[in-house]
């Protein structure tokens, strides 16, 4: 059984008419999304900016609340609990978030920003364990322990965001989004938080939603790879074989705009014509279809299912093979 299950999860936001005598228009942020995480597995998410990501990554912890599906976390389908019941399950499942200065109250320490999560789910017996705890947790993201009594604006964007992954263990979840952990950092700090991501997974057994538009990166940190276009995933697969072998005009697209260090390696660029279509009003058939540059006229009309091009290897296009 899988650790995490979506099942045909939707989340639409409401959006007030524009005009007399007009219905409230929606937003299809996420759109009949299914996808499953293993122990230990990290899964990337990309796409391009508003595709829907960040929302997906929320729902699945009902920080967004869905309009429709299953979210089965060990089995039990948390979209249906609220209040108390969704409180005693949280410390489960976590989120980093992309701004470690944003996420960190200016106001607390690093030790108040901490130990509020032991404090909430009671993980400590006294102040001398409490204390402890901290200090435990500050040594595993690679800060010193006398960093404990000092303000956010006090540490570099790296060090924040190891602040800020350090919280996330402090109730020993089992599955934790990355929302965009790294985009905001140096390229060289990216690398470090990555590779402690990867550390931590192996000595916790953790679980990662890791949400990105860097390519290179989910490819390195990332087992599976989901691609999404328009609240909908569109490919899939294990991160190597989707990388080097798309199936997807999208992601072929999305994968030709990497840097290829190598000079003797020499990569077409793929150009997409026109920005994304709106959620709120998507093309019919294939919501590709618009930028598409091998669409035929079935495209227009006809919507492709997510199917099984080979193992573990799927893809929402009628010319996918």
């Amino acid at each position: 059984m899988p650790l995490l299950e979506v099942r045909n999860l939707k989340v639409h936001f409401p959006v007030r008419a524009s005009g007399f005598g007009r219905s409230p228009a929606v937003v299809r942020a996420v759109d009949d999304v299914s996808f499953t995480i293993d122990e230990a597995e990290t899964v990337g998410l990309v796409g391009e900016s508003g595709c829907g990501k960040t929302t997906l990554g929320r729902a699945v912890l009902k920080l967004v609340e869905p309009d429709a599906g299953q979210i089965l976390f060990e089995g039990e389908d948390i979209a249906r609990l609220s209040g108390p019941e969704l409180r005693a399950r949280r410390r489960r499942f976590q989120m980093i978030f992309q701004d470690p200065y944003g996420s960190l109250d200016p106001r607390m320490t690093i030790a108040e920003s901490i130990g509020e999560a032991l404090d909430i789910h009671r993980l400590a017996a006294d102040r001398p364990a409490r204390r402890r705890r901290i200090e435990a947790l500050l040594r595993a993201v690679g800060l010193e322990p006398t960093h404990a009594e000092r303000y956010p604006h006090e540490f570099s964007g790296g060090q924040r965001q190891r602040v800020g992954i350090a919280r996330a263990l402090a109730v020993e979840p089992r599955l934790i989004v990355c929302d965009e952990p790294v985009s905001a950092l140096d390229v060289s700090v990216q690398a470090q938080i990555v590779n402690l991501l990867h550390q931590l997974q192996q000595e916790r057994r953790l679980a990662y939603l890791f949400v990105a538009h860097d390519l290179a990166v989910v490819e390195h940190i990332s087992h599976r790879v989901l691609v999404m276009y328009l609240g909908r995933i569109v490919e899939s697969g294990p991160a190597r074989e989707l990388c080097r072998a798309p199936k997807h005009p999208y992601t072929q697209a999305l994968i030709s705009a990497v840097p290829v260090v190598d000079p003797d390696r020499k990569r077409q660029r793929i150009i997409l014509l026109g920005d994304a279509p709106s959620p709120i009003n998507p093309p019919s058939g294939c919501p590709f279809h618009t930028r598409c540059p091998v669409a035929e006229p079935r495209c227009k009309t006809e919507a492709p299912a997510l199917r099984e091009l080979a193992p573990g290897r799927h893809a929402a296009c009628h010319l996918a093979r």
